[in-house]
């Protein structure tokens, strides 16, 4: 029997990003994460005597050189020699334009697959094939550079690609499935695309998505591949990787008509996070939906509930907080029975659609946003929709606020 592990898209030096880091506690757990999910997949190859490790592409994220993690990762890899483990790295589209990849002196136990394709025996009946990228772009597909197959036994190919494309990722070294199916190999070791894919089983097709996910965009359990080769037979578990896990989830709170049942409903939903969780530490996205009795007390109570979920959160687990999102409805109102304020709601939220006020708005945004870089102001408004959305939804947003505070202390 021999065992493989597949992973692709480490990212080493990609800075992760979160509204957490605001958290002192937490930002050195979250700028560790990637390194520490590597060496997690070290220790796991270790522990489980693998014969090789696979990187199928972007080991490195971008052009910046770092001694720190050239130091890094030749210590990680010297430990797999040391267990007499091998590596074989194929080069993806940030690795190819990343010098460290070429400035170093990786361990012996190393083979890095050029941009001409190759192949490496790993054992009597196991083949290791690779191509990598020459440069940071790959218009053409791979397949041709792949040698063929090798007779008699089982054959493992390696490419860092987009196939047919996917939502979200740019086309590199485009092919399909079919194409592949007829290449003759018995498992793909692919890498590039961020999430868990497993395209074909007859032969293997496997995107195991990245290790270890660097915001909130990259949400969800992250993995590794472990092949186990027996009798010219493969089989593929899933591996749990990531040492921060972002999550995001919808809580309704319709049933919440006192502060207690509100506090007794997210209790409960943080605890069923954290028992689903299958990392060290969770990081979460939450979003309040539905339309509690106590609407207008929840909103002009906002921060003192970020505070209080925060807490609630740290009594949970290892759970943090990088956003809460009130998505809330206000309760409905019977024209035989609306106050004072609910007349004045409807005024308030009417004058904020109206042309003129709009006008004005827009041009107090403006004003305001001009003293940010621009950069931030390009990702705000990047063109006229989006400006005039953004006055929209400030305005009502504010509105609401107001409305909060009076509405706030009615029974």
């Amino acid at each position: 029997m021999i065992r493989l592990l597949h992973t692709a898209d480490i990212h080493l030096d990609s800075p992760l990003s979160s509204l957490a880091l605001k958290n002192e506690a937490l930002r050195e757990t979250v700028e560790a994460a990637t390194r520490a999910t590597f060496s997690r997949l070290i220790d796991f190859a270790i522990s489980e005597q693998v014969l090789a490790f696979l990187i199928a592409g972007d080991l490195f994220d971008g052009k910046q050189r770092s001694a720190r993690t050239a130091a890094f990762l030749t210590g990680q890899l010297g430990r797999l020699r040391d267990a007499k483990i091998r590596v074989f790295y194929i080069k993806g589209n940030h690795d190819a334009e990343n010098p460290i990849t070429g400035a170093i002196d990786l361990p012996d136990n190393v083979k890095v697959f050029d941009a001409g394709g190759g192949n490496v025996q790993l054992s009597e009946d196991v083949w290791i094939h690779g191509v990598s990228f020459a440069d940071r772009h790959a218009p053409e597909s791979l397949l041709p550079r792949f040698p063929k197959p090798v007779s008699g036994a089982v054959n493992i190919a390696m490419m860092h690609s987009s196939l047919a494309g996917t939502s979200g990722h740019d086309v590199y070294a485009p092919c399909s499935v079919a194409d592949m199916v007829g290449m003759g190999f018995d498992y793909w070791a692919l890498g590039h695309v961020h999430k868990r894919q497993v395209h074909s089983k007859a032969p293997w097709i496997v995107m195991p998505g990245m290790p270890q996910g660097r915001d909130i965009g990259e949400a969800g359990p992250k993995s590794a591949s472990l092949l186990t080769i027996e009798n010219g037979e493969i089989t593929v578990e899933e591996v749990p990787t990531s040492v921060v896990e972002f999550t995001q989830t919808l809580l309704d709170v319709t049933g919440a008509d006192s502060d207690d049942t509100l506090r007794s409903i997210l209790r409960n939903h943080l605890a069923e996070v954290q028992t689903q969780n299958t990392a060290p530490t969770a990081v979460l996205r939450l979003t309040l939906t539905g339309r509690p009795p106590r609407y207008w007390q929840i909103l002009r109570d906002r921060d003192v509930w970020q505070e209080q979920i925060n807490d609630l959160a740290q009594m949970a687990g290892d759970l943090w907080i990088d956003k809460l999102v009130f998505d809330l409805a206000a309760p409905v109102v019977e024209t035989a029975t609306a106050s004072a304020t609910d007349e004045l709601a409807a005024t308030m939220l009417d004058i904020v659609t109206e042309r003129g006020f709009t006008s004005v708005a827009r041009a107090e945004i403006d004003t305001l946003l001009q003293d940010l870089p621009v950069g931030v102001r390009a990702r705000l408004m990047p063109d006229e929709v989006a400006a005039d959305a953004l006055s929209h939804r400030l305005a009502k947003s504010g509105a609401y606020r107001v409305l909060a505070r009076m509405k706030g202390v009615e029974t």
